[in-house]
């Protein structure tokens, strides 16, 4: 097979095809060796394509700022890059700068709420300017009791007990109830099994110390992903997502009884209740054991409990239409 030639330009083609001026073009070769045309028969300098494309890869490099001395000898593909380059760096000056997040955090603890402040936690915290807004020492036991007053309704709260045992299980939902708390976490020594599930179940982060600056950095990077805001509407505003209302024994029990609905849009209702109240479950278990994907189940955690949540108002639908009562947990 023989090649096939590449075509050839005069330079007031290379000229028109590049935007560089002739005189422009005949400096950047004779000065700077820019380029190597050959000769023909009728000693007309002829350039290829690749002088063509160099050429307008130059032209561009120059106005913005390039000495055409440092990127004369530059192949096509090299100034590509180097444009390439420029553009990004030029995109990224030019982006608008958002202001950062301003969240508000209630810590219970003043070793917590120092490490809130402190730059290695900080550093694991992106676009989001903390503000701790109350800070009360850690607790004794189980005795959550005397954290009543909050100066406003915070949108984090996280308490260091050391015990944590029913009482305090009463008192903090008392607490995020009566001040609209939109997230909770509650770092603790030892536990009660059945109040760390409650808490669990009621969308409360509970993690055992002890617990590095980076992971206390990830579980806030969590439940900030997840607030309401966040969720295209599936929460209102200040609220965290609601428990439960119906055990697996309410669902089934509806589940199997007929109604005067000609569909089984009642028993479809029940059985989506119970598997995404399953998952939500699954992906809350997840975020409470492991620092790794923490934003990942936060999401998921948070948007199977909002479609629960919502599925458990469809079946509620359902029964006021039938007049069945429904037993709550």
């Amino acid at each position: 097979m023989t090649d096939i030639p590449k075509p050839l330009h005069k330079i007031g083609a290379v000229s028109s095809l590049s935007g560089v001026p002739v005189p422009t073009l005949r400096v950047w070769q004779t000065r700077y060796g820019a380029f190597s045309p050959a000769k023909s028969g009728g000693s007309h300098r002829l350039y290829k394509d690749e002088d063509v494309l160099r050429a307008g890869l130059l032209r561009r490099l120059t106005a913005s700022g390039h000495a055409i001395s440092t990127v004369a000898h530059l192949e096509a593909s090299e100034l590509s890059a180097l444009l390439n380059r420029q553009i990004r760096t030029t995109d990224r000056a030019n982006r608008p700068q958002s202001e950062p997040r301003s969240v508000s955090v209630a810590a219970v603890g003043l070793a917590l709420a120092e490490r809130l402040q402190s730059r290695p936690f900080l550093q694991g915290i992106d676009g989001v300017q903390l503000q701790v807004t109350d800070a009360g020492p850690e607790l004794a036991g189980a005795d959550l009791t005397g954290l009543t007053g909050l100066s406003a309704s915070p949108d984090i709260l996280i308490v260091r007990v050391n015990s944590l045992q029913m009482a305090a299980h009463t008192a903090l939902r008392r607490l995020i109830d009566a001040h609209a708390i939109g997230q909770a976490i509650v770092l603790y020594s030892y536990g009660q099994d059945r109040v760390i599930a409650a808490l669990k179940m009621a969308g409360v982060i509970v993690r055992r110390e002890p617990v590095t600056d980076a992971e206390l950095a990830d579980l806030v990077n969590a439940v900030l992903l997840v607030t309401p805001h966040t969720l295209s509407g599936l929460a209102q505003p200040g609220v965290m997502i609601p428990p439960r209302k119906y055990s697996d024994q309410t669902l089934m029990q509806m589940a199997g009884i007929s109604t005067n609905v000609l569909c089984e849009c009642p028993r479809h209702v029940a059985e989506l209740i119970g598997q995404l109240a399953s998952f939500e479950q699954y992906s809350q278990e997840c975020l409470n054991t492991q620092s790794e994907d923490a934003h990942l189940h936060a999401q998921l955690s948070a948007i199977s409990g909002s479609a629960r949540a919502l599925f458990e108002r469809a079946l509620e639908l359902v029964a006021d239409h039938e007049g069945i009562v429904l037993a709550q947990r």
